[in-house]
């Protein structure tokens, strides 16, 4: 009967959102492939017109590699509230922005929807309204064609003791 209860109880919840993979996207401003600018209108949270044709592409570049995830950083310029209203416009775009990508096919675990307040970075990215999008590089595959292989890392010497000092 418990059983019984608790599977209607979940299949009452409806789905439970992805579980985002393990990747941050600190610093990947300074990225310059593969990405888009989506401008906003002043105020605005949905989806500007043409939305879908530009991240189309990137869309394209994840799901033909799975180990390519996506940051979409949302901004809100500074005529647009104060710290806080403006972080959550930030973020509404930012999520907007996601949830196209995952109509067009990437999986929602792959894309990481972050809000940029102003100062985050140094850039002048925080002084528009907008979302900036990136397909970070594939960390199974060298970035470039003629750049070699990663090498891993070397094993430790099992002998030798490793000590922590607090």
């Amino acid at each position: 009967m418990r059983l019984r209860l608790a599977l209607a109880l979940l299949l009452l919840a409806g789905p439970v959102a992805a579980q985002p993979r393990d990747f941050s996207c600190v610093g990947v401003e300074e990225l310059e492939s593969d990405t888009a600018s989506l401008r906003f209108a002043r105020n605005a949270d949905r989806l500007p017109a043409g939305a879908a044709e530009a991240l189309a592409p990137l869309a394209e570049a994840a799901r033909e590699d799975h180990h390519r995830n996506i940051c979409v950083l949302g901004y809100a310029a500074a005529e647009e509230g104060g710290a806080q209203t403006a972080s959550r416009l930030a973020a509404r775009r930012a999520r907007a922005v996601a949830e196209e990508l995952s109509r067009l096919g990437v999986e929602r675990d792959r894309i990481r929807a972050e809000a940029r307040t102003r100062g985050f970075t140094r850039g002048r990215n925080d002084q528009q309204a907008g979302v900036r999008v990136i397909v970070l590089p594939s960390l199974e595959r060298p970035a470039r064609p003629d750049a070699p292989a990663p090498t891993p890392a070397p094993e430790p010497d099992p002998g030798i003791p490793i000590r922590y000092s607090p």
